[in-house]
């Protein structure tokens, strides 16, 4: 019995500046080439890039072929497409972005989240019209989808009409280098790159309405105002788009807060691990990575109580009411002013976070395409 071709779309796995869906693809790749070697599964991977891949990025393997194929525009559409239609694997597997217009009969794809459809005044116009069109068209043209979460697998039935036996989930996991740092040394050094100084309550994400930046300030001004808080609020990741709407109110309490920009992966655990608080009130998520990250460093969190938060969460962190500046506010001060709250949820948000690995989600997930393959 010959060998199953798995061809996996690694071309998000290559981008230098890597946010969620980035190290999503990365990871889950990595782990999906160790597990099925491990497990001496009848596999072979077929990992296609628009552009040539770092020598290390990925396990060597018997198992395993890199395709190159450069490209200057839509690429996913034509040079993928063009692809699928002269070698086409036995299961295409797309982790990170949208299916090819040409693909196997046989192809899994994961969706990360449908917040675009509870807030589209989030997005530009066309930037919504593609994740609508896309999303849609993955769902409806895969043969199985993988939800990051309960919650978006609850979206994806209600908002896409999907038939649940369609739709597994898949937990993604934070990497191993999230873990807590104690040299004091290395703490202080990302202080310094970043320009922080004392202690800080730490937001992690692209600055966009989606991540309810302007509630979190508010809810900072309430508590400098009213509670005397003195730790800085720390706004670290890239600019998205309404930047200047979105960060108008720091204009009233600019003396307290730092933007840091974005931040390289290998800063996180540090700055993570330095922080009094990790604060996360966004208005939606598919799944939360920065919360798990935050909890695999052993930092104290507060999160919205809403979408897959609180899935990912359990009882190892704050839940504030993301529409409510004052529960925000309490929320972070709770955590803030009480040493013992902190050093529970620090036990209990290391507990939580060794229950989502990579490895587990690559098992999973190496399951699922083979029961595709074989259908």
């Amino acid at each position: 019995m010959k060998n199953l071709r798995i061809g996996i779309d690694a071309s998000r796995a290559t981008a230098e500046r890597r946010t969620g869906t980035e190290n999503y693809s990365l990871h889950l790749i990595r782990n999906l080439i160790k597990v099925a070697s491990e497990d001496r599964r009848a596999l072979e991977f077929v990992l296609y890039f628009n552009r040539p891949p770092s020598s290390e990025l990925f396990p060597t393997s018997p198992s395993l072929r890199q395709e190159v194929m450069t490209f200057p525009r839509l690429w996913t559409h034509l040079r993928l497409s063009l692809e699928m239609l002269a070698h086409p694997p036995d299961v295409l597997f797309v982790p990170a972005h949208v299916l090819p217009l040409v693909h196997p009969r046989r192809s899994v794809v994961t969706i990360h989240d449908l917040g675009y459809l509870y807030y589209p005044k989030a997005h530009r116009s066309l930037d919504w019209l593609y994740l609508y069109l896309s999303t849609r068209y993955n769902a409806r043209s895969a043969a199985h989808i993988i939800a990051d979460s309960e919650a978006t697998k609850r979206d994806t039935i209600e908002r896409l009409h999907i038939d649940a036996t369609k739709i597994s989930v898949v937990y993604p996991a934070a990497s191993p280098e999230f873990q807590p740092m104690a040299d004091a040394n290395r703490l202080a050094a990302v202080r310094s790159r970043y320009g922080i100084e004392g202690d800080y309550i730490l937001f992690v994400g692209t600055l966009h309405p989606r991540k309810n930046i302007a509630r979190l300030v508010e809810a900072y001004v309430k508590l400098k105002e009213e509670h005397k808080i003195q730790a800085r609020l720390v706004l670290t990741g890239k600019l998205g788009w309404l930047t200047k709407e979105t960060l108008r109110p720091l204009e009233r309490v600019k003396e307290g807060i730092t933007l840091t920009g974005f931040v390289a992966e290998v800063d996180l655990p540090a700055l993570l691990s330095g922080a009094t608080a990790f604060v996360l009130p966004s208005l939606f998520e598919g799944f939360g990575l920065p919360v798990l990250e935050a909890m695999s460093c052993g930092t104290p969190v507060v999160a919205a109580n809403s979408s897959s938060l609180p899935e990912v969460i359990g009882d190892a962190g704050v839940l504030v009411d993301p529409l409510s500046v004052d529960s925000i506010a309490e929320g972070i001060r709770k955590v803030v002013e009480n040493k013992d709250l902190r050093a529970e949820l620090r036990e209990k948000g290391l507990a939580q976070a060794l229950r989502f690995t990579w490895e587990e989600a690559a098992r999973k997930t190496v399951d699922i395409l083979e029961m595709v393959g074989n259908s």
